[in-house]
């Protein structure tokens, strides 16, 4: 049995899957072609296409063989899913304000999918870590490496779940 990994939302996982199939239907054939085309030169010693080239090819190869392992050890999770909408868990667009009240309004996702300019926090981030389970109203302490904040938990929500394909005119 597969033991469970991180969780990823189902837009994570594409975003993983697309980049995976650019580099290797976009990226890695342009590269070989170039690769080809400049070997048919004569000395690769000093042929600057051939070496960056070789160079290139080898990135690619390494970030399809890491993308390859991480969407197999990913958990894809769909947050339209959760039963438990009372609390935060993954995939909760929550708004939090701080001591001052400052609001900020986040969303927990998985850590290959965080990005904080947009709001979205990764799983396992200090803050998101805090916050799993809290419910409006609760009170969380996080230590942040800007030092320790408490924060009040505002609004919880998650997204619809997907309707059914079936539309009643069919029934």
């Amino acid at each position: 049995m597969k033991p469970q990994g991180p969780p990823i939302t189902p837009a994570g996982m594409a975003a993983l899957r697309a980049r995976y199939d650019h580099l290797l239907g976009t990226e890695r054939p342009a590269i070989v072609e170039v690769v080809s085309w400049a070997a048919g030169n004569g000395d690769r010693s000093e042929n600057g296409d051939y070496l960056y080239g070789r160079k290139r090819m080898r990135e690619i190869d390494r970030e399809l063989a890491f993308l390859a392992r991480r969407m197999k050890a990913l958990r894809m999770v769909d947050p339209a899913r959760q039963e438990d909408r009372a609390r935060v868990w993954f995939g909760a667009r929550i708004v939090i304000a701080d001591e001052d009240d400052n609001q900020r309004t986040l969303t927990l996702v998985g850590d290959d999918e965080q990005d904080a300019a947009k709001g979205l926090i990764g799983w396992s981030a200090p803050l998101a870590r805090a916050l799993r389970g809290a419910a409006i109203g609760d009170l969380r302490r996080v230590v942040l490496p800007g030092g320790e904040k408490e924060w009040e938990v505002l609004e919880i929500a998650y997204p619809a779940p997907a309707t059914s394909p079936i539309r009643p005119a069919e029934i």
